[in-house]
């Protein structure tokens, strides 16, 4: 298997499991209908570890094109090969979308609400605040992309290592996900918003377009913020590159202490 076919493959378990989990909480007459944001935050984390193990040992099991940018950012990752792991995790995610709404075909006309069925596919934001729903993902993605940085440099008994970063997905989905969703990765997002946009889901309603850019330069932005931080902290690499990056993210940061929603 190629690598490329194996980013295909780990992000459409992803999507198909973590957004299976998404419609069978959401949608209207499912047993699983009303069980909450946890069984949600869990799934996520099974969905990453289970992507892991299928493809892990193969393409590194990215499934995530914030992680491969990331990766690429700080000279641990081909950039020649970025191109071809997007594709792969946006296809991935978008044929992993495709399956969820035809195995919940179903339940989408008895679900009324345009957004209920929208959520299933991408993130929506607990409450709309451009700026701060960036921040939100940056923010995030930076845990994830720092956090997988000093994961990897420990020794774990064979075949644990999928299960810490499980574990890690549920962490930041618990702790920093409740507000946008926690897209952390814009395959997850623009690859089912895609579905959305193009399959007959019944009254669907739009796909919401406007907000896509934040799930999608948020966790870059956020990807390049984690991996500088632990490249200056930890080894002691002092490259421009990263100081543009933390300039970047404190203009993020001081516009959203200074911004009032209009709520």
């Amino acid at each position: 298997m190629s690598v490329y076919v194996a980013e295909f493959l780990g992000t459409l378990i992803l999507i198909l499991t973590g957004g299976g989990v998404v419609a069978s909480v959401i949608l209207k007459g499912g047993k699983a209908e009303n069980a909450g944001w946890y069984p949600i935050v869990m799934a996520w984390g099974l969905a990453v570890t289970f992507a892991i193990y299928a493809v892990g040992n193969i393409s590194g099991a990215h499934i995530n094109p914030a992680v491969t940018l990331g990766l690429a950012f700080v000279g641990d990752f081909e950039w020649g090969k970025v191109p071809g792991y997007v594709i792969a995790q946006v296809f991935g995610a978008f044929i992993g979308a495709t399956l969820v709404w035809i195995f919940y075909i179903p339940h989408w006309s008895v679900t009324k609400d345009k957004m209920t069925k929208l959520g299933v596919f991408s993130t929506i934001p607990a409450m709309r605040s451009p700026i701060h729903n960036f921040f939100s993902e940056m923010l995030a993605t930076a845990l994830l992309l720092f956090a997988l940085k000093f994961i990897g440099v420990h020794q774990f008994t064979q075949g644990l290592n999928p299960l810490v970063v499980g574990a890690l997905i549920v962490l930041i989905g618990l702790g920093l996900g409740s507000t946008t969703g926690f897209a952390i990765n814009p395959a997850r997002d623009f690859g089912p918003r895609m579905a959305h946009f193009l399959w007959p889901i019944h009254d669907k309603g739009g796909s919401d377009w406007s907000y896509a850019p934040i799930p999608i330069i948020g966790p870059v932005l956020g990807s390049f913020l984690g991996v500088s931080l632990y490249n200056v902290l930890f080894l002691g690499a002092l490259e421009i590159k990263y100081f543009i990056v933390f300039i970047l993210a404190c203009i993020v940061t001081f516009w959203a202490i200074i911004k009032r929603p209009k709520h």
